[in-house]
């Protein structure tokens, strides 16, 4: 079965939420959802994975440094997440407190990896964001980002 790994770090618990809604998108679309803290990822375990699904708090900008030092543990694999699929959420305190260039800055990495990453045409476009809770609307973003996920894992594989 085709699976994903939704990883995410939070402090306050709204980076967490968040993470469990995109993995509710990934199973409704039928595939398998790992969701975990990102202190309980090792980076070789990002190679088990037919798509991955990284969230962060905003912190100055950009992703949290737990987030940052598993992209750098990935250097020793470079190239081999090579077309998976990818996808970023990001939460932050205030509205144009960060949100994009965090989620901006998570698919640079996946991109350098060459992975695939799919925009969105309507809501989120590049990935789900909240401001602080997330609400019933960044919700309903985190889901649809885990079923289009699922959807483009499908037709790829």
């Amino acid at each position: 079965m085709q699976k994903a790994l939704v990883i995410y770090y939070s402090q306050s618990g709204n980076t967490k939420k968040m993470a469990e809604s995109v993995a509710e998108g990934i199973q409704k679309a039928g595939l398998e959802a790992v969701v975990k803290d990102v202190k309980d990822v090792k980076a070789d375990e990002l190679l088990k994975y037919d798509g991955l699904v990284i969230g962060s708090p905003t912190y100055y900008g950009s992703m949290s440094a737990q987030i940052k030092q598993l992209f750098d543990d990935s250097v020793k694999f470079h190239g081999k997440l090579d077309g998976k699929v990818g996808a970023a959420f990001a939460s932050s305190a205030n509205i144009g407190g960060g949100n994009e260039t965090t989620i901006l800055d998570i698919l640079n990495a996946m991109l350098i990896h060459g992975m695939v990453i799919q925009g969105d045409w309507q809501g989120d476009h590049y990935g789900a964001v909240a401001i602080d809770a997330p609400d019933s609307r960044a919700t309903r973003q985190c889901v649809r980002m885990g079923d289009r996920l699922a959807k483009l894992i499908k037709k790829l594989q």
